[in-house]
C-alpha cells in the first residue's frame, strides 16, 4: 500500500492561550477529502496550521514523508501545496491578469497556466485589467482558486471555495476538483455547502470542537439526516 501524500498526526494548535485543534489525526492520498462541520469547529485553523500560518504546538504534518511543521508558508507552498484561503487575500495594486501572470513562471507545459484558468473561469478573462479587490465576491473567489491552481501542486487545500459563487460556477468548481484528482492531484476541501462537499469527495471527515469526530462516506452524509443535524446543524425539517 503506498504511503499517504498528506499525514496529520496528533496535531495541536491554537491562538494565544486558546487551544483550537486537539490531537487531529488523518491521512490522505491522491484523492478528494472533505472536512465538514459547524462554524467555529477548527476547520480553518487546521488549514492554516498545515500551511504554516498557525504554529503547531505538538504533533506532525508530513507531505510525501517530508516534515512540514516548523516551516514558513512560502517554504511549505514550494514543497507542493496550493492554498485557496478563506478571505481570498488578493492585492489591490494588482489586476486580475497580474495576479495570474506573477505565478506564470514555470507553468509552461504544465496543466494549469493563466490561459487554462481563463478557460475554466471565462468571467476572469473579461475582467483581466480590473484590480483584484474591485471584483465581486464570486469573481474574487474564482481568482483565488485560479491562483492556487497555477502552482500545479500535488495537493491543493481549498477553504470554503464555493462561498460567493453562483450555482453555475459552483458546478464548474466541482468539475475542476474532479479533473484535478483524475490528473493526479489531491484536494483537501473545507466546505459548509453540503452539496459541494459530497459531490467533490467520497471521504467526509467531520470536525467537532477541534477534533476529527467521525468519517462518513458522501452517501452516508447525504442520507443520514441525524448526522446532518448533529454535526452540521442542518435543519432537515425545512
Amino acid at each position: 500500500m503506498p504511503d499517504p501524500l498528506l499525514r496529520v498526526q496528533d496535531l495541536k494548535a491554537g491562538y494565544g492561550s486558546a487551544v483550537v485543534l486537539h490531537d487531529v489525526d488523518f491521512e490522505m492520498g491522491v484523492e478528494a477529502v472533505a472536512i465538514v462541520g459547524r462554524n467555529g469547529m477548527g476547520k480553518t485553523t487546521l488549514c492554516n496550521t498545515i500551511m504554516g500560518l498557525v504554529e503547531a504546538r505538538s504533533g506532525s504534518i508530513t507531505l510525501s514523508g517530508e516534515q512540514l511543521t516548523g516551516h514558513k508558508i512560502h517554504k511549505i507552498a514550494s514543497k507542493g501545496i496550493g492554498y485557496v484561503p478563506q478571505g481570498r487575500r488578493l492585492f489591490q495594486s494588482l489586476s486580475v491578469d497580474e495576479h495570474l501572470r506573477m505565478l506564470a513562471k514555470g507553468t509552461k507545459g504544465q496543466r494549469w497556466t493563466p490561459d487554462a484558468v481563463y478557460d475554466l473561469f471565462p468571467r476572469l478573462q473579461e475582467r483581466k485589467p480590473v484590480s483584484g479587490t474591485a471584483l465581486s465576491g464570486g469573481e474574487q473567489q474564482m481568482l483565488a482558486i485560479g491562483r492556487a491552481l497555477l502552482l500545479n501542486s500535488p495537493l491543493i487545500i481549498m477553504d470554503e471555495p464555493s462561498e460567493g459563487l453562483a450555482p453555475t460556477i459552483v458546478d464548474t468548481l466541482i468539475e475542476a476538483c474532479h479533473v484535478l484528482v483524475e490528473e493526479g492531484h489531491a484536494v483537501l476541501l473545507v466546505e459548509q455547502n453540503l452539496h459541494v462537499a459530497t459531490q467533490v469527495a467520497e471521504r467526509q471527515l467531520i470536525m467537532v470542537n477541534g477534533r476529527i469526530e467521525a468519517e462518513l462516506t458522501a452517501h452516508q452524509l447525504e442520507t443520514d439526516t441525524d448526522a446532518q443535524r448533529r454535526y452540521l446543524g442542518v435543519d432537515t425539517n425545512d
